[in-house]
């Protein structure tokens, strides 16, 4: 079988993705997903995305890891979906979606996508890192010189040690610029490597980067390998809500290819 796929990318976080609203994808196949993402074989990408129709919503996220595997939620997939949608005519400039992890609401303005992100509550601090899920599982640990930093080896480290063991979390190192800018170096579990972004993992660097003090701020600046993205909420007692994930997504290209 043939099929039109598309290429996205959100700050060097890239995504092969696929109208599959006819339902002519075979889902089960997760070693023809991780063929499609090989930088070498394939067409190669972070990660897969399906979009899909939903009874409720204006369509349906469903996202792969680069390994094949259908994944926790995916930020900067996210966004791109939404640039993807607007393409295709499904919506205009604002959207409700679901994904994994549950409702999302987004905009999209000038090439900029906001992307509503899950409240988050629970935040564990420990005497290096912070852990928490802002829909995938997050470690954030502050590092010094970040751009010499061995985030591939250091991540992986941590990503298949205790506590996370085989289920493992993305690794997030941090080294603060100045009040409120923040710069990223993200290990991605399924990807097995440093992604240049992680939209998921800069929302929980700004979170936590708040709740340890380092920024008084309620919008944070992130600077990625792949480019800058910034990350709005509000914070009370009861924790962080109305958290915004904002930043540029780009169409890259169109090819076919056979399933």
């Amino acid at each position: 079988m043939n099929m039109t796929f598309y290429k996205y990318q959100g700050t060097g976080n890239d995504f092969v993705i696929v109208d599959n609203r006819l339902n002519t994808i075979d889902k089960s196949n997760t070693k023809r997903i991780a063929e499609i993402c090989d930088r070498r074989f394939g067409v190669g990408a972070d990660g897969f995305i399906l979009l899909e129709n939903d009874d409720n919503t204006d369509f349906k996220m469903v996202y792969y890891n680069a390994d094949g595997n259908e994944s926790s939620m995916c930020g900067n997939g996210g966004r791109c979906i939404v640039a993807f949608a607007k393409f295709l005519g499904i919506i205009e400039n604002e959207t409700e979606f679901i994904a994994i992890d549950g409702l999302h609401s987004a905009k999209v303005d000038n090439g900029i996508v906001h992307l509503q992100m899950q409240d988050v509550s629970k935040i564990e601090s420990f005497k290096d890192h912070q852990f928490l899920d802002t829909g995938s599982p997050h470690h954030v640990e502050m590092v010094s010189n970040i751009s010499n930093f061995e985030v591939k080896s250091k991540g992986a480290k941590i990503r298949y040690g205790a506590p996370y063991n085989e289920a493992g979390s993305n690794v997030n190192f941090v080294e603060q610029i100045s009040d409120d800018n923040f710069a990223v170096r993200t290990y991605e579990r399924g990807v097995e490597d440093e992604t240049l972004s992680c939209g998921t993992g800069v929302t929980a660097v700004a979170i936590a980067m708040h709740k340890t003090g380092k920024t008084l701020n309620e919008k944070v600046k992130l600077k990625t390998q792949g480019g800058s993205l910034n990350v709005m909420f509000n914070f009370d007692d009861s924790g962080y809500s109305n958290i915004w994930l904002i930043g540029p997504a780009e169409q890259v290209f169109k090819g076919e290819m056979t399933w």
